[in-house]
């Protein structure tokens, strides 16, 4: 597991942390708005204690506290509710994904699974660049959630999809909003103002060190610009993971997790092998997704 540690030695106050960005509310979705009581449902997942990781090492360690942010608990099943809902959001703001248009952006799942099911909801079409390598069971939920799916060449991965999206968006200007979600700031946004506040609001205030893996790097870089603000103390570790598979670990607490979620947990625990005798340690980490998704691969019959 390679890491990164963007943690800040200077000593600040800690400051309080603000109320998190509230979607339209269910109230709202009552007077005609299709499907906005589904964005209200978007965070404020629960922290769950990972104590079963971390139990035999409190004799050296003994105020460690393992967290992790159960993000399958959004409606969509995954960290990437809070940036998919909130690119959405922000379009229609500002008249950017109006009627007639299709959303369009390249994904390898769970990105593209909070489309679709927010296209469903809210009335819009959606067309997603995949890698055909994606699981069988990301293929049949967003068939389920009705989206237009353009399979790439699975050996150039995200980067062939995301050029495929690229060039869509390029012939066809006026037919599709380009969500681009690598490049589009209202990702990051997503999460420093609603992951990053209600970890600081779900721990008192207490957190010491964030941990997250990197990938479109929105959730990393939002909830750790914000949590800097907070405390400018608390160490932000960001992961790239070194196998491709890490479940052992989750399975270990009795938590079915997805294969990032997994990563993230052996990378939280590898920076508690870095800390001092005594050391008080409030560690958070986010679990992007459960593992009901990638049951179908190979890398469980593996030893």
């Amino acid at each position: 597991m390679t890491t990164s540690d963007s943690g800040s030695q200077s000593m600040t106050p800690a400051a309080s942390g603000s109320a998190p960005f509230q979607w339209p509310s269910s109230a709202k979705a009552t007077s005609g708005a299709r499907g906005e009581a589904l964005l209200a449902g978007i965070g404020n997942t629960p922290l769950l204690p990972l104590d079963a990781l971390t139990r035999d090492l409190h004799h050296d360690l003994p105020t460690l506290e393992l967290w992790g942010k159960a993000e399958w608990y959004n409606p969509g099943g995954s960290v990437k509710d809070r940036a998919a809902a909130r690119i959405v959001f922000e379009a229609r703001r500002a008249g950017k994904l109006t009627p007639g248009k299709i959303l369009l952006d390249s994904t390898s799942g769970n990105t593209g699974i909070a489309y679709a099911m927010l296209g469903a909801a809210l009335g819009f079409p959606v067309t997603l660049c995949v890698p055909e390598n994606i699981s069988p069971e990301r293929k049949r939920i967003l068939q389920a959630y009705g989206a237009n799916i353009i399979y790439t060449d699975p050996a150039e991965g995200s980067d062939g999809a995301l050029k495929i999206a690229h060039q869509y968006a390029e012939r066809h200007p006026d037919l599709y909003f380009y969500a681009d979600q690598y490049s589009n700031d209202a990702n990051w946004r997503a999460h420093y103002e609603t992951t990053a506040n209600e970890i600081w609001q779900q721990t008192l205030g207490r957190i010491t060190h964030f941990v997250a893996m990197l990938g479109t790097t929105g959730t990393f870089v939002g909830t750790t610009r914000r949590l800097k603000e907070l405390n400018p103390t608390i160490r932000c570790i960001s992961l790239q993971p070194d196998s491709a598979f890490h479940g052992i670990e989750g399975a270990k607490q009795g938590l079915l997790v997805g294969v990032s979620a997994a990563a993230a947990v052996v990378g939280s625990l590898q920076v508690v092998e870095h800390l001092k005798k005594d050391q008080r340690a409030i560690i958070v980490t986010i679990l992007a997704d459960s593992g009901e998704k990638y049951l179908s691969e190979r890398f469980w019959n593996e030893e």
